[in-house]
């Protein structure tokens, strides 16, 4: 199926892309484009902000030509931060990232495939709001927030409140994510994320589980879950028992997350082996990270 007719816009600073949205507010803004070109040749969009619409967009507005959202750079307050046009593939080579945020890195390197995550970023994966974005899990342990300008100014949006329902995000109308910051103090965190999917790479997960802990006085554990529930999802029972017990809580933790997920049955699997395997792949996250699996970080 070829794309339908599209008015292609490119914005060069911020305030143009705003500004071409205040004139087209039916437009949709684009980076990479893997998720948002696909979608509209099919026919159907993910609305993105509360009350989008699911129509195929008419206008593009593409923000990948805006040069400070392609940087991945250092904040004052000791945090990094992820432009929205910074590729998949810049942030898992990011020597920052690869040394502070590893777990980020794993998470990137198992999206698509090289050509893919070379054209797709990170904002983009969060902003279709996939229950199988495999970023999201690693940025749902670290804490991460998303920056997003528009109508009424700048604001900051924790990434557990980002993702509202399949495909939908808290994003309000006209607003741009600009960057993903990750904080300073999630630096350090290692992790182990599972996943199983019918093909071994490319596609998408039919359910995966990452278990990390993030260093600190009292180390704090996540368990963050993909594919199992309407929007990604955190397992904070799971995660206070584990920094409770440890690793001896492994089949306990498995046993909070199978029950608090929510999955459904399709061609990727049923719901009970969805569910089934969050349990494997919980005890199993739990006993790699016990024994030294994932990168330390620093």
């Amino acid at each position: 199926m070829l794309l339908p007719d599209l008015s292609y816009l490119r914005a060069r600073t911020v305030e143009e892309a705003l500004a071409l949205h205040s004139e087209k507010p039916q437009a949709r803004f684009m980076a990479g484009g893997t998720d948002l070109l696909p979608q509209t040749r099919a026919g159907k969009c993910s609305p993105v902000h509360r009350g989008g619409g699911s129509l195929p967009p008419r206008t593009v507005i593409d923000v990948k030509y805006i040069p400070e959202l392609a940087e991945i750079r250092g904040t004052g307050d000791g945090s990094l931060a992820i432009g929205a046009a910074a590729s998949v593939a810049a942030v898992a080579g990011h020597p920052e990232v690869r040394r502070h945020y590893p777990v980020l890195a794993d998470c990137c390197l198992s999206l698509g495939s090289y050509p893919l995550r070379n054209r797709a970023t990170v904002a983009g994966n969060i902003c279709n709001a996939s229950p199988c974005a495999d970023t999201a899990a690693a940025l749902l342990a670290l804490d991460a927030r998303v920056a997003a300008v528009g109508p009424k100014g700048r604001r900051e949006i924790g990434i557990g409140d980002f993702f509202e329902n399949p495909g939908q995000t808290s994003l309000l109308a006209g607003e741009l994510v600009v960057d993903v910051i990750l904080p300073e103090k999630s630096r350090g965190a290692r992790g182990h994320y599972g996943r199983i999917a019918r093909r071994r790479a490319v596609d998408i997960s039919t359910v995966a589980v990452l278990v990390a802990c993030i260093a600190g006085r009292e180390p704090e554990h996540r368990v963050a879950l993909l594919s199992v529930a309407p929007t990604p999802l955190r397992v904070t029972g799971a995660e206070e028992l584990l920094d409770q017990k440890g690793p001896d809580a492994a089949a306990q933790a498995a046993e909070i997350s199978m029950s608090v997920c929510n999955p459904i049955d399709d061609v990727r699997g049923t719901a009970d082996y969805r569910r089934a395997m969050v349990g494997v792949l919980t005890e199993r996250g739990v006993s790699a990270l016990a024994a030294g699996a994932g990168r330390p970080g620093s």
